[in-house]
């Protein structure tokens, strides 16, 4: 059916195409013109495919402002030379419409139908907006990275994520309700900070079940960034062109920098999984594990770090006692 449409509109450009050749006295160059111009707009959804609708819009804008401009200039000139400006006027106008388009294609990149329409209702455009889901919001950290001033701008919390949040406050469980109310707190601190504005919004999708889901169409018809902890949530929206931004991820990154060889003072905690091992953590909860470190449970001890493995789920140290360390170089070094 799409195939039949297409082979249409080409035949119907091409037969205008020869009709406006007639008309002038170039019937073949009338069909090969209507001809092409029929393909290119048969065929424009796969041309447009990859095509930001924000930038179509911009460059639509751009070009049609920088004509605009071109022949406002063209009106003071025109009466003050009166004489044939045709060259001018063709190269004021190339030079403004192409500029205009240019601008408009930069500046209009990651423009929505979805703000488009808030605007004509008259919410207007907003910008630098960030869903908060409910997993950072129980989790808290976030209300210290914004008190630090690293994240501003405005909160968006959904009514949806208001009820699971008082859901969990609510429960039979001391563990999750204690966890529903610190989120609740979490939430009405930050709505004290100066440098964030939370707002409280309605929308919601009545044919998705998946809260995960809700979260991504929202973020989607909102042109809002999502803050979570969660790794599935975060791979599915970044999937589906959502842009994230998880804690767990910036907190990763923020722990200071271990190379091996260092030496480091630690508390061993408990015995590993492994035979003979210990175990400690650092103060941002990176585990350090000891080899041949199960003797020095309990105890401080300086150990030095012979490798880091990175995960998902975070980073782990490798380390043996200094001790034995050196004595296993000195070994080698004979």
């Amino acid at each position: 059916m799409i195939l039949i449409l297409k082979l249409a509109v080409t035949v119907l450009f091409s037969f205008s195409g020869y009709l406006l050749g007639f008309k002038y006295g170039y019937q073949n160059y009338g069909i090969i013109l209507g001809t092409l111009l029929g393909i290119i707009t048969a065929y424009s959804d796969l041309i447009l495919k990859n095509v930001d609708f924000g930038s179509i819009i911009g460059g639509i804008i751009g070009i049609a402002s920088g004509l605009l401009f071109a022949n406002l200039i063209l009106v003071p000139i025109k009466f003050l030379v009166r004489e044939d400006m045709t060259a001018v006027s063709f190269a004021l106008k190339g030079f403004l419409g192409y500029g205009g388009l240019l601008v408009g294609l930069r500046r209009g990149k990651g423009i929505t139908l979805a703000a488009i329409f808030r605007l004509f209702i008259g919410k207007g455009f907003e910008e630098n907006l960030k869903i908060l889901d409910t997993s950072v919001i129980i989790d808290g950290r976030i209300a210290d990275v914004c008190e630090a001033g690293f994240i501003e701008g405005t909160f968006i919390v959904p009514q949806f994520i208001l009820q699971e949040l008082q859901y969990i406050a609510d429960s039979q469980d001391s563990t999750k309700r204690a966890r529903g109310r610190r989120g609740l707190d979490v939430l009405h601190k930050i709505q004290k900070m100066a440098n964030i504005t939370v707002k409280i919004v309605e929308e919601d999708f009545p044919k998705i079940k998946e809260v995960d889901s809700k979260l991504v169409a929202l973020g989607k018809l909102m042109n809002a960034k999502i803050i979570t902890n969660d790794f599935n949530l975060n791979k599915i929206a970044q999937l589906q062109g959502v842009s994230v931004l998880n804690i767990n991820e910036l907190a990763n990154s923020l722990k200071p920098v271990v190379l091996p060889g260092e030496t480091m003072r630690i508390f061993v905690l408990k015995e590993g999984k492994e035979y003979n091992q210990g175990v400690a953590y650092l103060d941002d909860g990176t585990m350090v594990v000891v080899e041949n470190g199960r003797k020095l449970i309990g105890k401080n001890a300086e150990v030095v770090v012979t490798s880091v493995l990175q995960t998902t789920a975070g980073r782990m140290i490798f380390s043996k006692a200094k001790e034995e360390y050196e004595r296993e170089e000195s070994k080698a070094a004979k």
